[in-house]
């Protein structure tokens, strides 16, 4: 028998853990432990009653280093510029964050202050020559070790083009100083403010990073491999987190949206929209072919990342999102009320109305049930934090609870726009696919506002990112600058180019055993009309010559914008994702295929007037090809599948549930 392969996800309120075996599969959840985050890894081990000696693997998805930065929870850094190039990180960029708000600071403040801004005597040039080699080297160490900080970020203008000078001062300062970080490695494109604010960033988080992986690694018995879960959509060895920990940032989202490609290849769906709600938050990533998009543009405290990342759209519209009124009507969230107190229906103190109570008021979510063991429901607190604004509109609270939703649910449909009509995709005929707490119980609604007919709930959607850990691929992806012009396309120095990052993000696969044919690799070029701004991403296939690359380039342009005008064009870089496919079985055990039998009959809201008398299933009972027709509702220990009249739900291979709208 083989050991466990085991997902876990720390989330700010509950531990997620799922775990594979052969033929067996568990899940379950567990309060987090923000002061002690191995303390929550090893309570839903325990949880699920496996023995850490019997993992096989642990992949893991953390929020650590997202919450570090957007608390502004950072180790202090000291910045190695090129001189003349120091205050790059405060001078920024000329956008402002509030065009016609002077009320507001125009940029963040800058991560370092002026006094630990070293400045470098060299400089490199765009091609890579060296046009002042680099000078008064140990009058600069000394500099940098003065500042007293145990991390230290070298950023030298166009490193990524030669990364020799960077080398050197790494060489000197190594051992000398015990966090170092080097933007030719953290981020090796032009673009110089936001490789130093992403090497900064890096270079702020190493110590947090490091010291809680190695404390991980130490309290797990040798045989068990530890991964990390990384934003743009994979695992990584730990070593490779440790160096760059911003790998790391958005990671927990981005598990959920590896799970959710993952279901998409098993099921054949060729474009998938995830959507994941949660208690504060709404995520949705577009999934084409079973692959989800790439981005390096993402921002995280206003802050540019600049590393590959899942291509994720992010709302303040979740569960626990405090509705409003106000001069514009009904708003919901950004303002949440959190775990704690949470929504008044939890009976924990809060007052505040909430999408959650809704669900609450109208019936959804079932008042018997203690949400995992521990939450009972009160319909009655929820109609009362909802009574003071429906008297204020002059509303039953039953109506105010129905148009919240319809607010709630275009609120999200707006974001599923942000990911299809601005990228050129029609995502009427993709299939929603939700998950997290509260998206089986809003994606019925969420579909018939946005046009779409399908929805599919997959297995342990409930615990969807832990999963998404578990079925994550072992990979690395890096954007590299090339600047190769289309007349005259030099296809050696773009060969040349894609050999040298596949070597160089295969080695950490190899290390861990990875048999080299089992490296599969996938590569993006990054091309735009001479003078533009921002490149298109355009998938390369074989080796291709400059005809072919500008006749994809042109097709690509046409698709995302509606035209291509045959201008001059210039491949501006290269992104090469490696990965080690796996194979995990992780479906459930299919129930026995009996009729479903509902287990309790109440009385739900679906539009004004009088409740319809609305059937409960356990989703565990249900199995292929049984059908139901709404109103229905399907639920477990963690999450409620809302089937509304005019839609039906019918059990699918996998555990998943697919509902489709009949009246289509």
């Amino acid at each position: 028998m083989t050991g466990w392969q085991v997902g876990i996800d720390i989330g700010g309120t509950f531990t997620d853990i799922v775990a594979a075996r052969d033929a067996e599969f568990r899940t379950a959840k567990v309060p987090s432990r923000p002061a002690d985050p191995v303390g929550s890894i090893f309570a839903a081990l325990e949880a699920i009653g496996i023995a850490a000696d019997g993992i096989d693997d642990l992949i893991h998805g953390t929020t650590r280093v997202t919450n570090a930065i957007v608390e502004n929870k950072l180790e202090p850094v000291t910045l190695l510029a090129t001189e003349g190039f120091e205050d790059i990180i405060e001078i920024g960029r000329q956008s402002r964050r509030e065009l016609y708000r002077l009320d507001v600071p125009p940029k963040p403040a800058p991560l370092i202050p002026a006094a630990r801004r070293v400045p470098v005597a060299e400089r490199i040039a765009h091609d890579g020559s060296i046009l002042r080699p680099l000078t008064a080297t140990e009058a600069t160490i000394d500099a940098a070790l003065a500042a007293g900080t145990r991390s230290v970020a070298v950023m030298l203008l166009h490193s990524y083009a030669n990364p020799e000078h960077e080398l050197a001062l790494a060489e000197r300062l190594r051992g000398r100083v015990p966090y170092l970080s080097l933007s030719h490695q953290v981020n090796p494109e032009a673009r110089e403010y936001e490789r130093c604010v992403a090497t900064v960033l890096n270079a702020a988080v190493m110590p947090l990073a490091a010291e809680y992986l190695a404390r991980l690694r130490a309290e797990l018995p040798g045989n068990a491999r530890l991964h990390v879960m990384h934003s743009a959509g994979g695992m990584a060895s730990p070593e490779a987190a440790a160096e760059r920990p911003l790998l790391m940032a958005l990671s927990g989202p981005a598990a959920g949206v590896a799970a959710a490609a993952a279901v998409a290849r098993e099921t054949g769906e060729a474009a998938l929209l995830s959507f994941d709600m949660g208690g504060t938050t709404t995520d949705v990533a577009l999934i084409l072919e079973g692959r989800a998009e790439i981005t390096v543009d993402a921002r995280l405290a206003d802050q540019p990342l600049r590393q590959p990342m899942v291509a994720i759209e992010s709302i303040g519209a979740g569960g626990g999102s405090i509705v409003r009124h106000g001069p514009a009507g009904l708003s919901v969230g950004p303002q949440s009320a959190g775990a704690e107190p949470g929504p008044a229906c939890y009976g924990r103190g809060g007052t505040s109305p909430t999408v959650c109570d809704a669900n609450a008021i109208l019936g959804y979510l079932n008042p018997r049930r203690r949400l995992g063991g521990t939450i009972t429901l009160d319909a009655g607190r929820a109609a009362a934090a909802f009574a003071p604004l429906a008297e204020q509109l002059g509303l039953p609270v039953v109506e105010l609870a129905l148009g919240v939703l319809r607010v709630a649910d275009a609120t999200m449909a707006r974001a599923l726009n942000k990911i299809t009509v601005e990228r050129g995709v029609d995502g009427r005929g993709a299939t929603l696919l939700a998950f997290g707490g509260m998206g089986p119980m809003h994606a019925t609604g969420l579909a018939a506002t946005y046009g779409i007919t399908r929805v599919l709930v997959p297995h342990a959607s409930s615990a969807f990112s832990a999963l998404g850990c578990v079925a994550a691929e072992m990979s690395y992806t890096r954007q590299r600058t090339l600047r190769l012009p289309g007349e005259g396309f030099d296809a050696a120095r773009l060969a040349a180019a894609r050999a040298a990052l596949l070597d160089e993000l295969s080695a950490p696969l190899l290390a861990q055993g990875v048999a080299q044919e089992a490296i599969a690799a996938e590569e993006t070029g990054l091309i735009r009309y001479r003078g533009q701004s921002y490149a298109v991403d355009v998938p390369l296939s074989g080796a291709m010559d400059g005809a072919g690359l500008g006749s994809a380039f042109e097709a690509r342009h046409r698709a995302l914008f509606g035209f291509a005008s045959g201008e001059a064009w210039e491949m501006i870089g290269l992104r090469l994702r490696v990965a080690a496919p796996r194979s995990l079985a992780l479906a459930p055990p299919a129930p026995e295929p009996a009729p479903p039998r509902p287990f309790a009959t109440d009385p739900c809201w679906f539009a004004p007037g009088a409740p319809l008398p609305t059937p409960r299933y356990e989703r565990a009972a249900l199995a292929p090809p049984h059908r139901l027709v709404g109103p229905a509702i399907i639920e477990d220990d963690w999450s409620t599948i809302l089937v509304p009249p005019g839609w039906s739900a019918t059990a699918r291979p996998g555990g998943h549930i697919l509902l489709l709208r009949e009246d289509a």
